[in-house]
Parts: C-alpha cells; structure tokens; sequence
C-alpha cells in the first residue's frame, strides 16, 4: 500500500514539472515549512492538523529523493541499519537512555 502511494506521488510531482525543473533545496526548504506546521499542530492538540502535516512531509520528502534522484527505500533502509541495533529506552522525562 504505502509503495503505492508513493508511486502516485512521485507521478504527481512528475506531471507538475516539480522533480523535472525543481531542485532538492526548494523541496527541503519545503519539508522545513511543513515541519513547523506539525510542531504548530502538536503544540496545540490538533490532531487533524498532525496528520495533513506528517502527510505533507512526507510528499516533500518524496519530492526531495525525485528531485536528488535517491531512491527514497534506499534512504529509509540506511536510516533503519543505523538503529536496528540500539538498545535503550524513552524515559518518561523524554530523554533516550542508551544501553
């Protein structure tokens, strides 16, 4: 399921020109913007708010790898090797405790 949806808006970013004439900065910049809207939203409880923000991310994110041409499973894969292996534990007062 999530491949497909990353294949439909890897499409829509294709038809809108935007991994063809757009530039990985302008997307990161993007992901900045959509990220200061999720904090916004999690500060004030807006659950729905959360979400259109987290889905927003992540389609600046796809454009990010069309536009750098990365595959975007590669990053999430290397992103997964780094932690796979990590012991610890969120302690209540927020602070990871590595082990």
């Amino acid at each position: 399921m999530l491949n497909n949806l990353v294949d439909k808006i890897e499409k829509w970013g294709h038809d809108r020109m935007i991994t063809v004439h757009g530039n990985p900065m302008s997307q990161a910049i993007k992901t900045l913007e959509e990220t200061t809207e999720l904090l916004d939203a999690i500060n004030t409880g807006n659950t729905d708010m959360i979400k259109d923000a987290v889905g927003d991310i992540f389609v600046t994110l796809v454009m990010v790898c069309g536009t750098a041409n990365v595959n975007l499973t590669e990053c999430i894969e290397l992103a997964y090797d780094e932690i796979k292996d990590r012991r610890g534990y969120l302690r209540a007062d927020g602070t990871f405790m590595k082990l």
